[in-house]
């Protein structure tokens, strides 16, 4: 199924918190069923996202109508966070919230990746990222093999 357009995607403000809180949770559950069981509850990651997201990121949410599908969140030239809702997936937000981070980022971006995230893997791959190292997990809270993917305009076809 298709975005049609019908998204908009603008700056997420403080009142987008808890339902960005509420994405990044229920897709990461979704979408990453590897990893450790969530410890913090809904209204702890709120804080984060208000406390740090918000803070220190440039966050931008897809929304249609009144409801946000997802959000991505930039560090400098770093993408720190791209979640979709699960049942907003598929539908092309991600890559229009790719789009915008790409646009903020004239000289490239990278990222980090769980390598068992195939999907994302794919996706970004997909929009021209490559392999720029891999670790084993020590760079990371999950202790899961990672790797660092980077696009820059150069690479982009």
């Amino acid at each position: 199924m298709s975005d049609d357009g019908k998204a908009e995607i603008r700056l997420a403000t403080a009142a987008d918190a808890a339902v960005i809180a509420r994405i990044h949770m229920t897709s990461r559950v979704a979408t990453m069923p590897y990893l450790p069981p969530q410890k913090r509850d809904h209204d702890q990651v709120t804080r984060w996202a208000e406390d740090v997201l918000l803070t220190t990121c440039r966050v931008w949410v897809a929304v249609r109508g009144a409801e946000i599908l997802g959000y991505a969140a930039l560090e400098g030239d770093m993408l720190e966070h791209l979640y979709l809702r699960p049942d907003a997936r598929r539908r092309g937000l991600g890559t229009r919230l790719l789009d915008e981070v790409r646009r903020h980022s004239p000289g490239g971006v990278s990222l980090h990746v769980f390598q068992q995230n195939t999907d994302a893997r794919a996706f970004y791959e997909r929009h021209g990222f490559t392999v720029a190292d891999t670790s084993d997990g020590h760079r990371n809270m999950e202790n899961l093999p990672d790797m660092t993917l980077r696009w820059t305009p150069d690479s982009a076809r």
